[in-house]
């Protein structure tokens, strides 16, 4: 298991299975290395390279890897699976003030204050809600609360930096990330989807394993928590359909209510001025109907095995994904994505 966070997964399954011994190994990403790189470009490089943790899977150096769910792609290396989702934390993002500006919001600062983001679909998103104000790049930050990725230096001298210096009067990070971290205390608000729209995955941690280790998975598949795994793959396979990542601004936002799930989507140009959004639900009743527990590598959905959760549900889920991607498509996403596409690669 990486080193981190995982130290919380590592608990829950110390907690169920007190005779298992788990022992957390270390390991660093090229991530961790490129401190001066925009990271929707470092992203495409870790994932080009295999350094989510398969390499190590595949050695038999580790068993399990913990990741945030939103930086593991929707197609998964062969012989690979996310074993389990966990409850998700807020997904939303997260302002934090410079210290001259507390008590303030977004709407409140003053005009042509600098924000920092280092996510184009955060600032495509705020730079249309907030025009007043002015969205630059970072090129540091935590990352969407995972614990064992792009860890890019420590978070207490990111936030010592903007406390000190006058260059940002806010940064935007993920919520999820700052109270695993322990940094509730500098969330001075919570954007909420009518002004930014989460990252598909944000704010879940994933367990990935190798799909043919059955003791393994049946082991880590308690841990999937049924709401959670619905909704991310609904997510999933919006982004897989409209062929997305990092590279484009892509957004999402769901909730499961009376049995049925919502699944929200949204793709943006660069700037936010060009943008569709489109909204579809389906029922999903029986997720929590335990229907089998026969661990077969090729009943994934978008990279998940979670075998006891209702199929029937999964594959509603998943099925509203794609139809939301279909409908953005056959309106235009496919040419807003590729414009987004071109001008952040001529960067």
């Amino acid at each position: 298991m990486l080193s981190g966070s995982v130290d919380g997964v590592a608990a829950k399954l110390k907690e169920l299975y007190p005779d298992v011994h788990l022992e957390i190994v270390g390991m660093s990403t090229t991530g961790d290395k490129i401190l001066d790189t925009a990271l929707s470009k470092v992203r495409q490089q870790i994932r080009g390279s295999c350094i989510y943790g398969p390499c190590s899977c595949l050695s038999h150096r580790v068993d399990l890897v913990v990741h945030s769910l939103k930086d593991l792609p929707t197609t998964l290396p062969p012989g690979f699976t996310i074993g389990a989702v966990l409850e998700r934390e807020n997904p939303h993002d997260a302002v934090v003030l410079h210290p001259k500006h507390v008590g303030k919001t977004l709407e409140t600062l003053p005009e042509n204050s600098v924000i920092g983001t280092s996510s184009l679909r955060r600032a495509a998103q705020l730079k249309k809600r907030f025009p007043q104000l002015e969205f630059k790049d970072i090129h540091f930050g935590l990352r969407g609360g995972c614990y064992c990725r792009l860890q890019r230096g420590n978070l207490n001298t990111r936030l010592k930096k903007l406390d000190e210096k006058e260059d940002y009067a806010a940064i935007i990070l993920a919520a999820a990330g700052l109270r695993r971290m322990g940094w509730d205390n500098r969330i001075s608000q919570i954007l909420g989807p009518e002004d930014c729209m989460y990252a598909v995955g944000q704010g879940a941690l994933a367990v990935e394993v190798r799909a043919r280790d059955a003791d393994i998975l049946e082991m880590v598949s308690v841990l999937h928590h049924p709401e959670t795994v619905l909704r991310c793959i609904a997510e999933r396979a919006f982004l897989r359909h409209l062929e997305g990542g990092c590279s484009v601004p892509v957004a999402v936002h769901t909730e499961v209510k009376d049995s049925q799930l919502y699944l929200t989507g949204a793709v943006y140009s660069l700037d936010g001025s060009d943008s569709l959004k489109e909204t579809m639900q389906t029922g999903v009743a029986a997720a929590d109907k335990k229907v089998t527990s026969e661990v077969d590598e090729g009943v994934q959905r978008v990279g998940v095995t979670a075998s006891k959760i209702s199929g029937e549900a999964q594959n509603k889920a998943e099925r509203l994904g794609v139809d939301l991607a279909k409908l953005l498509l056959s309106k235009g996403a496919k040419e807003i994505l590729t414009v987004a596409r071109q001008l952040n690669d001529a960067r």
